[in-house]
Order: C-alpha cells, then sequence, then structure tokens
C-alpha cells in the first residue's frame, strides 16, 4: 500500500481507522469507538470511525474531518500537505505539532525535500 500522508503530516496509511476501514474490521472500528469515548470523552460510532484518508475530495471521513480547522485550510490552499504552503508551519499547524508529534518529522522531512 503506498504512504498516504494526511494535510497535518499524520500517516493516514499507518493510522488504525484507516486501516480498520480499508480492511473492513467492523469490531476494530467499534473498538476505536469505545476507545475515543473512554479516552476522550467523544460519544461516536464505529461507522464515523470509517476513513479512507483525509486528502481524497470523496470518500469516507472520520467525523473530525468536518470541522479540521487544518484540512479546510489545506483543501482551500490546494497543497498536497502543509509542508507544501509558504507558511509552513503556521501557529495552528504549530499548535496542532505539539500534540501529534509524529506528525511534525514527515511535514519536516517533506519540506526540506522541496
Amino acid at each position: 500500500m503506498k504512504r498516504m500522508v494526511a494535510y497535518c503530516g499524520l500517516v493516514c496509511t499507518e493510522c488504525d481507522s484507516y486501516t480498520a476501514t480499508q480492511k473492513g474490521d467492523r469490531k476494530a472500528l467499534e473498538e476505536l469507538a469505545r476507545k475515543a469515548k473512554t479516552d476522550f470523552g467523544v460519544d461516536t460510532t464505529a461507522d464515523s470511525c470509517m476513513c479512507s484518508g483525509c486528502l481524497p475530495a470523496a470518500g469516507r471521513k472520520i467525523g473530525y474531518c468536518s470541522m479540521c480547522e487544518i484540512r479546510a485550510c489545506a483543501v482551500a490552499k490546494k497543497v498536497e500537505n502543509c509542508a507544501h504552503c509558504a507558511e509552513y508551519a503556521c501557529e495552528k499547524l504549530a499548535e496542532f505539532l505539539t500534540m501529534a508529534t509524529k506528525a511534525q518529522p514527515v511535514l519536516d522531512a517533506i519540506h526540506a525535500a522541496l
């Protein structure tokens, strides 16, 4: 499977929601929904955990994609991901990267290679 990097630098193809969706693993999706409620207080369902990655315009996306400001910004700017943005790394992204520490090295490597 080809590696898919989300706008924010998370690697979709390594994400539990993405892999469970691609495998059609309903049990894993139900467990992800339970974990979201337990760990983050988010009341969600297995169906809303289904995801085909945030990059395609069409297709399944986790519930959060519809409110993700980073995704909305990248889509509006028509960039492959935030590493391709002239404002890399903006304040909004920098704040996110403090929580998603695995995403920053991914984006930094892409940005350095441009």
